[in-house]
């Protein structure tokens, strides 16, 4: 755009200043051509040489010493303030000419390169929630409109992304909170229609069941959206530490499922800041997921190094690699589940994608040719502390 307005100015400044030259040429050549004859009929016929007589024209009288001189200074004194006149009139029109070009051009080239904008601005003007499909797709150079152009085309592309995300978090999260409440209230109204001692302890349990899973879902939704609030405060946590107590505490679990699990860290501690509650949550997910997703006499192996974070793999059933990606949306399953069966609400990977950003941390996973997933999560660590030196060698 800066091109384009130079290039503009100097091609208008440069055509007026070259017609301003042609016209001075042309208005001082008339001038010089006209000033010898002038000068000529200025001298009487008495006062030239006998050489000179006044058929004779133009005549060029001596500069002193002969009859007429001062006639002669006097025109080209005239002649000298007639091409100032001049020039200085050719030079205010030029000026007059440029300035009037200058606006008329910069007025149409200026509506010609705002109209993008107001494409941009009637587009902005027209969003709304069922209105986030339409796009600017602004054609033309790859210049600084442009480029606005595409950002904004892309900012609607997230936008309409995390709407959509929030509509199917909504509708899941209200099927999946409606569907406990139905089943306790279909097994209230057929349990005690005709109640018993074994019918009322079967819908008890059945009470006592769905209940547990509302409460695991409520409690994970809350994780959720603290995960998505990010951190108010951080502290030193030691992960390894953290691993250690989490695949302690599943140990009973995996016993239950006939799977072994099985933990490796590094020489020297992994100390990450941030919170501990939403950390340990994290760790508990993914190694609750690789207990519950595997198979009879599968394994599970989590590791905890400084230069690959945190990486936690399983054997268990195979999963496509393109569906990989969606495990991580809130209420997403390998294997939907609708009944209420599961021991899951399907928040699992989402609460651990959500705390790992609240830490500036990222999450991959990858299917497992033979079955299962490894998902690493890398967080940012603190550098490591040098060791305390021994009171015998600070003795020394």
């Amino acid at each position: 755009m800066t091109l384009l307005y130079s290039g503009v100015f100097t091609v208008i400044t440069g055509g007026v200043l070259v017609a301003a030259q042609q016209v001075e040429q042309v208005v001082v050549g008339r001038r010089v051509q006209d000033f010898p004859k002038r000068v000529a009929s200025t001298v009487p016929c008495h006062a030239r040489p006998a050489d000179a007589p006044c058929s004779v024209v133009p005549y060029e009288a001596p500069r002193d010493g002969v009859p007429g001189a001062d006639e002669l200074n006097d025109g080209r004194t005239e002649l000298q303030h007639s091409l100032v006149s001049s020039q200085r009139l050719i030079t205010l029109i030029t000026i007059a000419v440029i300035t009037v070009l200058a606006f008329a051009v910069c007025w149409w080239l200026t509506g010609r390169l705002l109209r993008p904008l107001h494409r941009v601005t009637a587009t902005a003007r027209r969003l709304s929630l069922s209105t986030l499909h339409e796009r600017i797709a602004l054609t033309g150079p790859q210049d600084e409109l442009k480029e606005l152009a595409d950002t904004f085309d892309a900012m609607l592309d997230r936008l309409e992304q995390a709407v959509a995300s929030q509509r199917r978090f909504v509708a899941n999260a209200s099927h999946e909170l409606r569907t406990p409440l139905a089943v306790q209230r279909t097994a209230i109204e057929v349990g005690l229609a005709d109640p018993s001692p074994a019918k009322v302890a079967r819908i008890r349990a059945e009470l006592l069941r769905n209940t547990q899973r509302s409460e695991r879902l409520i409690e994970g939704l809350l994780v959720l959206a603290q995960g998505e609030r990010g951190l108010d405060a951080r502290a030193p946590v030691d992960l390894t530490v953290v691993v250690e107590q989490v695949v302690k505490d599943h140990r009973p679990l995996a016993e239950r499922g006939a799977v072994t699990v099985e933990a490796g860290f590094a020489a020297r501690p992994v100390t990450v800041p941030g919170d501990e509650v939403l950390l340990t949550r994290l760790v508990a997910n993914l190694v609750q997921n690789a207990i519950r997703h595997n198979h009879p006499g599968g394994h599970v192996l989590v590791e905890v190094s400084p230069g690959t974070g945190l990486v936690v793999r399983n054997t268990g059933p195979r999963v496509p690699p393109d569906q990989v990606g969606a495990l991580f949306e809130p209420f997403r399953r390998l294997h939907p589940d609708r009944t209420g069966s599961g021991d899951g609400a399907g928040l699992g990977l989402s609460i651990v994608a959500a705390v790992a950003r609240a830490h500036d941390g990222t999450v991959r996973a990858t299917a497992n040719p033979d079955g299962g997933l490894t998902v690493t999560v890398a967080l940012p660590a603190l550098p490591p502390v040098p060791a305390v030196e021994s009171l015998a060698e600070a003795s020394r």
